[in-house]
């Protein structure tokens, strides 16, 4: 079937829908990622985003549920170069196209993803729509015009957690427990809050020694200091970080209470909490391969990257925190600590491992945060 994307500034591209028939609009990023395309849909953090695989062979090795990073897709629509006839792997259970058409997604394929993706670079990420209905491009052009703005958009609040829950991978069926977890036998207990959580964070929290209580971003300090927490942790999320105050302020209320580690929106949400300020990128980070320098011991990990906005190192108070990670891309802030608080906090994904272990550190060291504080 017929389909177009269009952009607010007036792009248009043609080609094939796929997944569900219908129209959808979002902000149209990109990802350079040459695989893990169900981590992608299924991370919370692209909620209100349209998603362009650079890497032009999508769907070859078919989709599973044990690789869902929650419960089900976040994005808006998809768009790729082509999308894979075959399926061949032993742990896939559906096709992508299946996939989507489960969960009522609309994809695009056979377009130009190369031009595509300069385009935004060129210009910006910006409002889009993906239709297989709508196929006059000056009408679905005013109705991408019309959509929802990222900027100033709370989308947090759209996928949190609803109720608090206890995480604990070793629960799931067929999973082997690392000899190193068994070790330090899982004794400090972490408050997670949700701001659109990844389920391999919170395996990664559990492998390093943590028992994990999960709440909603709504949750109020008063309520997360009542359960007498080891540490906090504040998870990645979508949106426009300046726009979850209610977030912020619980934040500002938890700094020198309690450890706090914070990555991607808990990175940003921490900056805002600590007195800086954020602001949007141009076309954001998104991909696995960012390379990030670590300032204190220089050496260079290879990076999972996946937001939109920044914080304003500048506008941190300096006698208060330092920059510890910056981007080697564009010296963007990677990372921050607390000078006097045991607070620190990263904007890329150490989770997700694309070095492959290169970040794994981060989780041990607040492990370490944690028991010298406990």
């Amino acid at each position: 079937m017929k389909a177009l994307l269009a952009l607010e500034d007036g792009s248009v591209f043609e080609g094939e829908g796929f997944g569900r028939e219908g129209e959808t609009f979002g902000e149209v990023v990109f990802n350079t990622s040459l695989s893990g395309y169900q981590e992608i849909l299924t991370d919370p953090s692209y909620k209100g985003q349209i998603v362009v695989m650079t890497y032009p062979h999508i769907g070859n090795y078919g989709v599973n549920l044990d690789d869902e990073e929650s419960s089900h897709p976040w994005v808006e629509g998809l768009v790729i170069k082509e999308l894979s006839p075959v399926v061949s792997n032993f742990r896939s259970q559906m096709s992508l196209d299946e996939y989507l058409k489960k969960h009522q997604i609309v994809g695009i394929q056979g377009i130009d993803t190369r031009r595509l993706t300069k385009h935004l670079r060129d210009h910006g990420a910006q409002k889009g729509g993906i239709s297989t209905v709508e196929l006059d491009p000056k009408r679905l052009i005013r109705k991408v015009k019309d959509s929802p703005d990222m900027v100033g958009a709370d989308w947090v609040k759209a996928v949190t957690t609803k109720e608090p829950y206890d995480f604990d991978e070793t629960l799931l069926a067929g999973y082997e427990w690392p000899d190193k977890v068994v070790a330090k036998n899982r004794q400090y207990f972490v408050v997670a809050i949700d701001g659109g959580i990844k389920r391999n964070i919170l395996r990664k929290l559990n492998q390093h020694g943590f028992r994990v209580r999960v709440v909603p971003a709504t949750t109020k300090a008063e309520e997360i200091l009542a359960l007498k927490p080891n540490g906090v942790f504040l998870s990645n999320g979508p949106g426009d970080p300046a726009a979850v105050t209610y977030l912020i302020e619980t934040t500002r209320k938890l700094i020198g209470k309690v450890p706090v580690f914070g990555i991607c929106l808990g990175h940003q949400i921490l900056g805002l909490a600590l007195g800086g300020k954020t602001y949007k990128l141009k076309f954001g980070h998104r991909g696995g391969n960012h390379p990030v320098m670590d300032l204190f011991t220089k050496k260079i990990e290879i990076t999972s990257q996946n937001h939109g906005f920044a914080v304003d190192v500048d506008s941190l108070p300096k006698e208060e925190v330092e920059l510890t990670h910056i981007n080697l891309n564009d010296k963007t802030a990677e990372g921050l600590r607390h000078k006097k608080y045991p607070v620190f906090s990263v904007q890329y994904h150490p989770e997700n491992s694309p070095g492959p272990h290169d970040s794994d550190y981060l989780f041990e060291r607040f492990y370490a945060m944690v028991s010298h504080h406990a």
